[in-house]
């Protein structure tokens, strides 16, 4: 079963999440610096580590505990913000505008229902 974030991402092909499967820190450092540039912030290989966001308990990226989703989502209990009944949200809508490969992933959970 693929694991899925809250907002759509896929963690399997996540950079930070195979780095912290595979305790690989090269792809730690790469991730770090790529980031870094990609998101104009300051990211050390420390920051790249992460369970995936739906662990309660593990590593979360530095990024999970800004992220608005991820609170509301486990509040509500949900396995993703495809099952809220306010979905698209506007914090969701946000950032599927940057992301639309988790927005894919989200309308295809809910034409599933």
């Amino acid at each position: 079963m693929t694991l899925i974030a809250y907002c759509g991402l896929n963690c399997e092909e996540c950079p930070a999440y195979q780095a912290t499967q595979d305790n690989d820190q090269a792809l730690r450092e790469k991730v770090a610096i790529e980031w870094s540039k990609e998101f104009n912030w300051d990211l050390t290989a420390f920051d790249i580590n992460c369970d995936g966001c739906q662990s309660v308990e593990g590593a979360h990226f530095s990024h999970c505990f800004e992220c608005p989703m991820r609170p509301c989502a486990m509040k509500r209990s949900l396995s993703t913000c495809a099952d809220c009944i306010e979905y698209p949200c506007r914090d969701l809508e946000e950032f599927l505008g940057l992301v639309p490969v988790a927005k894919a992933v989200l309308e295809s959970i809910r034409e599933a229902k």
